[in-house]
């Protein structure tokens, strides 16, 4: 298997889940802006949305969306325990917090990349990250992880975004609960093998 990422961008979660799991894989770095890879292929060719994560198969197929491709990657090990098996409550937990990240989270802290937001427009987008991330902390009161007391892939999505938080400095410091768990995901050595694979920490 091949992950086509950017160093730091929501493609840092499957490659943690790739660790977490065991998988032999390679990796492939794109300039998200030119659409261009390492070797010099053209992105579009490779997944005509344009963006990172790009999960390409052993058979040639190549997934696409962050959710999926966690979960995909989990069910190839299931004794990993990564995700619950498919059909059980708790497997649609699972799918529940996932979407809530992808929908509520990633693209509401995401949003504040786009470099046309002027000033104000990110302090409106922030009193609607701030709504969002008081549910979060509230929803994670008693937990060490989001699903059980084991490490989840929706744990690797999770921290992947919250990781923006600081770059758009957004001070998790009012969120008790979802700052220790962002301190708790960071200790974890395949987290740190990740980022460090990626240039994000040395």
């Amino acid at each position: 298997m091949k992950l086509y990422y950017s160093p730091g961008s929501c493609a840092l979660a499957p490659h943690i889940v790739l660790l977490e799991a065991g998988h032999a894989f390679e990796l492939e770095k794109v300039d998200i802006p030119n659409k261009k890879t390492a070797s010099g292929a053209d992105y579009w060719q490779i997944n005509p949305k344009g963006y990172v994560p790009a999960l390409q198969l052993d058979s040639g197929e190549v997934l696409t969306e962050v959710s999926t491709i966690l979960q995909y990657l989990a069910d190839l090990k299931p004794a990993s325990g990564l995700v619950p098996a498919a059909g059980t409550m708790a497997r649609y937990r699972l799918m529940e917090w996932l979407n809530f990240i992808a929908t509520e989270v990633h693209k509401s802290v995401g949003a504040l990349f786009n470099p046309q937001m002027t000033p104000e427009m990110k302090e409106v987008q922030k009193a609607y990250i701030t709504r969002r991330l008081n549910a979060l902390d509230q929803m994670m009161a008693g937990r060490t992880h989001l699903t059980s007391e084991a490490f989840s892939v929706a744990d690797a999505y999770l921290f992947n975004v919250l990781r923006w938080c600081g770059y758009h400095k957004i001070d998790l410091a009012p969120w008790t609960n979802i700052q220790a768990f962002f301190a708790r995901i960071g200790e974890r050595p395949q987290v740190q093998a990740a980022m460090r694979a990626e240039g994000l920490i040395r």
